[in-house]
C-alpha cells in the first residue's frame, strides 16, 4: 500500500513538472511534422508550420538555448539570403523568418528552421521578453 501511495505521489509530481520545468519559452520543433509548438510558461501558445532541412542537408536535433539574436541578418553562406528575426541556437543554425512562405510545412532549408516572418517576429519578441536563459529550443525527429 505504501509503495502504491509513493508511486501515485511521484506520478502526480511528474505531471506537474513540465509546466514548472518550462517556465519561460519552449519552442518545440518536430522534423517529421514540419511544425513548431510554442509554449509560454508551460501553456500552449502557438502552433506554426516550419521548413527544416531538405534532402542532402540536416537540421540538428536536441535541446538548445538561444546563443545570439539578430533582428535582421543576411546569410554569410547562402548569397546574402535574408534571415529576419534570427535566433541562432547551434553553430550557424538558426530559427528565422523566411519570405519563401510557399514551402512552409515541408523540408526546404539548408538546415535552419524557417518560419513565416510574422511568426518569427512573435517568437523573437517572446525570447527578448523572457530572455535567452529562459528559452528552450527542442528539435525532435
Amino acid at each position: 500500500m505504501r509503495r502504491c501511495l509513493l508511486l501515485a505521489a511521484l506520478s502526480s509530481l511528474a505531471l506537474a513538472l513540465p509546466s514548472a520545468a518550462f517556465a519561460g519559452v519552449l519552442a518545440q520543433v518536430s522534423l517529421s511534422h514540419q511544425r513548431m509548438q510554442v509554449y509560454v510558461n508551460g501553456q500552449a501558445a502557438y502552433s506554426w508550420p516550419v521548413s527544416t532541412a531538405r534532402r542532402g542537408y540536416r537540421t540538428p536535433t536536441g535541446t538548445f538555448k538561444p546563443q545570439t539574436l539578430a533582428r535582421y541578418h543576411r546569410s554569410t553562406i547562402y548569397s546574402g539570403s535574408p534571415m529576419p528575426y534570427s535566433i541562432f541556437f547551434y553553430k550557424g543554425y538558426a530559427i528565422h523568418g523566411s519570405y519563401e512562405t510557399k514551402y512552409l510545412g515541408s523540408p526546404a532549408s539548408h538546415g535552419c528552421v524557417r518560419l513565416h516572418p510574422s511568426n518569427a517576429a512573435k517568437l523573437y519578441s517572446l525570447v527578448k521578453q523572457y530572455g535567452a536563459g529562459n528559452t528552450t529550443i527542442r528539435i525532435t525527429r
